[in-house]
C-alpha cells in the first residue's frame, strides 16, 4: 500500500492593514489635515512645494490612496461622473473628443466611470446608472427621458448632461445637428453641380440616431433644385460596399455622400476597383475630417465636424455640481463645415 503523506503547509500571511491618512501624516510630518489638503488637490488652502512633495512622497512609500467612499460621506456627495458607453460604434473623432473630457474632468478631481448598458435603454438604463450614486451623469445619444432625469437626480445626481439633438426636460443639454452636417455636404455636391446624389446609410443596428438627420439634411439641400437624393444602404464590409459598387452605374448617380469618411473610403475604394472614376465619374464625400482621407488619392473631400471642447463640458458639469439648484442650460455645440478636396 502505497502511504501518502501529508506535508504541512505554512498559513498564508494575513493581509496587513491599509495604510491610512494619520499613517502619511506621520511620515510626511504633517498634520492629517495637511494631507487631506494635498491628496485631494484643495485650492483653497495655500500648501508650499515642499510640503505637497513630502506628503506625495509619503504616501506613495506606503502605497496610500484615498478612500473614495469616505471622502463622498465627507463631501455629501460622490465625486463620480458616470458616461454610460454608446451602444453604437463610435469613430476617432468621438473618442478624442471622450479622452479630453475625461482628463478635464481627472484634473478637476472627478473620477470618470463608464458605464457599459447594453440592451438597457431609457428609464431602465437611467435606474441602473442611479445605482451607483453618480454625482453627474452625461448622456449620449438618445433615449433618456424626463422620468428617468427625475430618476437619477433623487438618487443625488446633481448634474444631469445630454448630448443629442433635443433637449430633456430636466436637464442641461448640449444640442448636437447632425442635419447640419448632411446639409453642408448636399450643399457642397449641388454647387459642384451634381445632380443624382446619393447618401449611405449604415445597415448597423443604432447608427441610424446620426444617419438619418444627415440624410435628411441632404434632402432639404436638395430641395426646390432638379436634383434627386437616393438612400444607400451599405453595411461597414468589402463585400457589401464591392456589391453596391457592382450595380453603381443603374443607378445613375453622379456624387454620394457616404455618412462619414470611414464609410467614404471603404465605398471610394469598390467603386475604383469597378472602374469608376472619383471624382469625374462620381464625387465622393465624407465626414469627420480624418486624417487618413487626407493621404488617400484622390484626397476626400469631408465634412469637418467641431465637437463641444471637453474642457468646456467640465466645467459646465463642475459648475452645476456645485450649484445645482440652477436652470437647466442649453447650447448648441455642433458645427459643421466642408473641406474641399479631390474627390469632389
Amino acid at each position: 500500500m502505497v502511504q501518502i503523506r501529508k506535508e504541512s503547509v505554512p498559513p498564508s500571511p494575513a493581509p496587513s492593514a491599509a495604510p491610512t491618512s494619520a499613517d502619511v501624516a506621520r511620515l510626511a510630518g504633517v498634520s492629517r489635515a495637511t494631507v487631506s489638503y494635498v491628496l485631494n488637490n484643495t485650492s483653497a488652502v495655500r500648501i508650499s512645494e515642499a510640503t505637497r512633495r513630502r506628503v506625495h512622497d509619503a504616501a506613495e512609500e506606503l502605497g496610500y490612496v484615498p478612500h473614495a467612499a469616505a471622502r463622498s460621506l465627507r463631501a455629501g456627495h460622490s465625486r463620480m461622473v458616470l458616461m454610460p458607453a454608446p451602444n453604437v460604434p463610435m469613430g476617432p473623432l468621438y473618442s478624442q473628443f471622450i479622452n479630453e473630457l475625461q482628463w478635464a474632468l481627472g484634473r478637476l478631481d472627478y473620477t470618470v466611470v463608464q458605464y457599459g448598458s447594453i440592451g438597457l435603454r431609457g428609464d431602465e438604463a437611467a435606474r441602473a446608472w442611479a445605482e451607483l450614486r453618480p454625482v453627474a451623469v452625461l448622456v449620449p445619444g438618445g433615449g433618456l427621458g424626463p422620468q428617468g432625469v427625475h430618476v437619477l437626480k433623487r438618487s443625488g445626481a446633481r448634474a444631469v448632461v445630454t448630448l443629442g439633438p433635443e433637449r430633456v426636460d430636466g436637464a442641461h443639454a448640449l444640442l448636437m445637428d447632425h442635419h447640419r452636417v448632411g446639409h453642408s455636404a448636399g450643399a457642397h455636391l449641388l454647387a459642384r453641380g451634381r445632380r443624382r446624389v446619393g447618401v449611405v446609410v449604415p445597415r448597423e443596428p443604432g447608427l441610424e440616431f446620426f444617419s438619418r438627420p444627415r440624410l435628411e439634411g441632404v434632402r432639404h439641400a436638395a430641395r426646390d433644385t432638379d436634383a434627386t437624393v437616393a438612400e444607400l444602404p451599405l453595411a461597414y464590409t468589402e463585400e457589401d460596399a464591392a456589391r453596391l459598387a457592382a450595380r453603381w452605374r443603374s443607378l445613375g448617380l453622379d456624387a454620394v455622400f457616404a455618412y462619414n469618411d470611414e464609410y467614404a473610403m471603404l465605398l471610394m475604394r469598390a467603386l475604383q476597383d469597378e472602374g469608376i472614376a472619383v471624382p469625374d465619374d462620381t464625387a465622393v464625400v465624407g465626414a469627420d475630417d480624418l486624417t487618413l482621407g487626407r493621404l488617400l488619392r484622390p484626397r476626400l473631400s469631408t465634412v469637418h465636424i467641431d465637437l463641444p471642447s471637453g474642457r468646456d463640458l467640465a466645467e459646465l458639469v463642475d459648475r452645476v455640481v456645485r450649484d445645482p439648484a440652477g436652470a437647466p442650460e442649453a447650447h448648441e455645440v455642433f458645427g459643421a463645415r466642408i473641406v474641399h478636396r479631390e474627390s469632389s
